[in-house]
């Protein structure tokens, strides 16, 4: 998330390396080797990073789940 110049809550951001567009996706992931079956952390996608952020928890074997952006997940 980047901070809000003017005080407001904070945007969502795409989790994609030098993205700054607004999330629209949450990747929900875990690392079976380190994390228990249960626990999932979070990236947030774009729609233009959705699919890029998707495959690459997906080719490592990590992808669990992939959800739209809400405000009552933000």
């Amino acid at each position: 998330m980047i901070p809000d110049p003017a005080g407001t809550p904070e945007t969502p951001v795409c989790s994609r390396k030098g993205c700054r567009s607004d999330a629209a996706w949450r990747l929900l992931w875990n690392n079976p080797k380190i994390h228990t079956p249960e626990r999932r952390k979070t990236w947030l996608a774009c729609d233009e990073h959705r699919a890029w952020l998707e495959d690459y928890l997906r080719q490592r074997l990590l992808w669990r789940e992939t959800l739209p952006l809400t405000e009552a997940a933000s």
